[in-house]
C-alpha cells in the first residue's frame, strides 16, 4: 500500500450507481434505465467523490462510464432536480452548480484514463460527462444533445464552453451549445466528438478492448500525458515545451522506460508496471 494514502478505508460500494473493479478496470454504470439514467443530486455527489478518490485505488488503471439499458445519461432528472431547484435560494443554486462542475473538474484532473461508452442518448449533463472523458466510444444509435438552452439556461454549463470548442472548434461548439440539437453518432464522428462509432451490440466489446489496452499499458506514461494535455490548454508554447522537457526527463528515469529498452534489447514485449 502506498505510504501516501490516508488510513481511512476506500469506498468499494456506491449506492446510487453500479461500481465494479476487475483486472485494473473500474466501471461505473448509471442504473436508472427507466429514466434513461437521469441524474439525481446523489448521483452527482457520488460520482464527484468517486472520481476524486479513484487514483488512490491502486488496483485501478482505467475507468469506464456507461449506462444501463437504452440510454447513457439523459441529464438532470426533471422532477428530482429541476423541480427541486425551483425552491432553492441563490446560494443553494450556486452550491449545486459548483457541485456539477466539480464532477467535470474531477474527470479532467483524474490521472486515470476515462472511457465513456455511450450506449444511447447522452443529453445535458450526460453529454458533458462524456465530453469530459478521454475517449468517447459511441454505439451507432447513440446521440449527443447539449440541450441546456432548450430549458432556458446557458448552453455553457459544467465547463462545456471550455471543453467543446477545444475538441470540435468554436464554430461547431457554438452551433451545438446554442441550438441544442441532437447530434447522431455519425455526425459526432465526423466533427471529432466521437473517438469511435461501433454497432450497438459491439459497444461493450469495444469498450472492454480499449480498457484492456490501457490497463495493460504504461500507466505512468498515460497518466502524465493526460495531465499535460489538461495543463497545457492555456499555456503559451514556450511554457508548454519547458513543462514537457522537465516531465520527459523525469520519465526517462522511470522503471517503465528502462523496461522498454530491456525488452527491445531482448526482443520481447515490455512488461509494464506503471512505475
Amino acid at each position: 500500500m502506498s505510504p501516501f494514502r490516508a488510513t481511512a478505508p476506500l469506498t468499494k460500494e456506491w449506492e446510487h450507481f453500479g461500481f465494479a473493479v476487475a483486472d485494473g478496470v473500474a466501471t461505473v454504470t448509471f442504473t436508472r434505465p427507466a429514466k434513461l439514467n437521469a441524474l439525481t443530486f446523489d448521483v452527482y455527489a457520488d460520482l464527484r467523490d468517486l472520481v476524486i478518490e479513484l487514483p488512490q485505488h491502486e488496483d485501478v488503471r482505467v475507468l469506464v462510464i456507461t449506462g444501463e439499458g437504452r440510454g447513457f445519461c439523459s441529464g438532470g432528472d426533471v422532477e428530482e432536480i429541476i423541480g427541486e431547484l425551483q425552491k432553492f435560494e441563490t446560494a443553494e443554486l450556486l452550491e449545486f452548480t459548483r457541485m456539477t462542475g466539480a464532477v467535470v473538474k474531477a474527470l479532467r484532473e483524474c490521472p486515470i484514463p476515462v472511457i465513456a461508452a455511450v450506449n444511447g442518448v447522452a443529453a445535458g449533463a450526460g453529454s458533458v460527462i462524456a465530453l469530459a472523458s478521454d475517449f468517447r466510444l459511441l454505439a451507432e444509435s447513440a446521440k449527443f444533445a447539449f440541450l441546456f438552452t432548450k430549458v432556458g439556461l446557458a448552453g455553457a454549463d459544467m465547463g462545456s464552453a471550455y471543453l467543446l470548442p477545444r475538441l470540435v472548434g468554436l464554430g461547431r461548439a457554438t452551433e451545438l451549445l446554442m441550438l441544442g440539437d441532437k447530434v447522431p453518432a455519425a455526425r459526432a464522428s465526423e466533427i471529432g466528438l466521437a473517438s469511435q462509432v461501433v454497432p450497438d451490440d459491439e459497444l461493450p466489446a469495444a469498450a472492454s478492448a480499449l480498457a484492456r489496452r490501457l490497463a495493460d499499458g504504461p500507466a505512468l506514461a498515460y497518466a502524465t500525458t493526460k495531465v499535460l494535455l489538461t495543463r497545457e490548454l492555456d499555456m503559451d508554447l514556450g511554457s508548454a515545451i519547458e513543462l514537457e522537457a522537465i516531465t520527459q526527463a523525469l520519465l526517462m528515469t522511470a522503471k517503465d522506460h528502462k523496461e522498454f529498452y530491456a525488452a527491445w534489447s531482448a526482443g520481447r514485449e515490455p512488461r509494464w508496471t506503471g512505475r
